[in-house]
């Protein structure tokens, strides 16, 4: 079964029970048990819900995994995944991992003396000299937020497995329809499915998936134990969002390539970020390990004058926190996705105050554009 009729006709897209062919909300936090002796599945909803059972099948499914857990939100998936990591393990991480990640790395996860060091994961040569004897994982964006990075996965993957660490992928921006770690042999793959995933920008959600039972086994320790759960009602707006996850990402990439290829012409700009150009860094690497470029870029204008003004007169866009929606979403990374990584950290990462980055949605892009050219000023 090839990937757009799996979002339709996987294993749990119609109720056994009933026929139904949207997911059924079990909207319940308890669970009658028929026999004292021998507990039925389910007994208490943050331990399981058949609502979030199905949509974590489902998606395990999409991403080639076999054991699939839906949060609350994005970092509520990465910090339980890293959560299962103890005192004194150290991981390596993406340097211009996503601020959220940061934030959590770095203020939360120190506390308990877990160590990270963050390298340019671009080089494997990186990667390799920051290992030690307490290196436990190696987690990676790619493309990573917002500047489009690209790490080479089978590369990053192999030196991992030679030194039985466990590779952790953030697949947010490509989505299991154009990337799928796992299949080249990653360990864990988490989601912010409050982005492309859900794809409405009317939910918040994570995911994580893996393979490996025993990997599974402790996400399952900290998603019961922590009880960042996604609730029944949220669980069945992500199923929802799945189902036409191909046909937003088709178009919006699409979209994101005409754009990218307008902003490159503009007197305006100094630099766009697009794995779909020929011209970005890592184009073939990317190109070898996903199924398309994706639907967000990122470009720098030449002064901070014109990035104000554009930010506050671009037309038929919204200008918001996150990405992934069927809407444009213009963002400013300095005062919202990365504002919480510090100025002179962001700067040496290229994540200037002329920096802005787009995610691409399902308008006419004819439309988009007029609106972009419409915040556009020659100082």
């Amino acid at each position: 079964m090839r990937f757009a009729t799996k979002l339709l006709h996987g294993e749990n897209t119609i109720d056994r029970s009933t026929g139904a062919v949207t997911l059924p909300i079990y909207q319940s936090s308890t669970f009658h048990q028929f026999d004292i002796d021998n507990f039925g599945e389910y007994d208490y909803a943050r331990s399981g819900n058949p609502t979030r059972k199905y949509l974590e099948e489902e998606f395990a499914q999409l991403e080639g995994g076999s054991y699939g857990f839906a949060f609350s939100s994005g970092i509520a998936a990465i910090s339980s995944v890293i959560s299962i990591f103890s005192s004194r393990d150290h991981l390596i991480v993406s340097e211009d991992v996503y601020g959220g990640t940061y934030r959590a790395v770095t203020k939360l996860f120190n506390r308990f003396n877990i160590e990270f060091t963050f390298v340019n994961t671009n080089n494997i040569e990186n990667i390799k000299s920051a290992i030690k004897k307490n290196t436990k994982a190696i987690y990676l964006e790619t493309p990573s937020n917002p500047l489009l990075k690209i790490t080479d996965l089978n590369a990053a993957i192999s030196l991992a497995k030679d030194n039985n660490l466990i590779t952790i992928v953030d697949n947010t921006f490509m989505s299991p329809y154009l990337q799928r770690p796992l299949e080249l042999g990653a360990d864990i793959v988490v989601h912010s499915a409050t982005k492309f995933i859900g794809g409405h920008s009317d939910v918040i959600a994570g995911l994580a998936v893996t393979k490996n039972k025993n990997i599974a086994d402790e996400i399952y320790k900290i998603q019961n134990g922590f009880g960042a759960i996604l609730s029944p009602q949220d669980c069945y707006l992500v199923s929802r969002g799945l189902k036409t996850l191909k046909i937003r990402m088709e178009e919006s990439q699409k979209n994101a390539l005409s754009l990218a290829n307008w902003l490159e012409e503009q007197e305006e700009v100094e630099k766009v970020y697009y794995p779909g150009l020929i011209n970005h860094n890592g184009y073939e690497i990317h190109k070898n390990q996903s199924f398309g470029s994706g639907a967000v870029l990122s470009f720098k204008f030449k002064t901070l004058e014109q990035t104000k003004y554009f930010l506050n007169n671009v037309e038929n866009v919204v200008v918001a926190v996150s990405l992934g929606a069927v809407e444009t979403i213009v963002s400013y990374p300095v005062k919202m996705s990365h504002a919480t990584i510090p100025r002179e950290e962001r700067e040496k990462l290229g994540i200037t105050d002329t920096l802005i980055r787009v995610s691409v949605g399902l308008e006419d892009i004819e439309d988009v554009i007029s609106g972009f050219k419409k915040a556009f000023i020659i100082l």
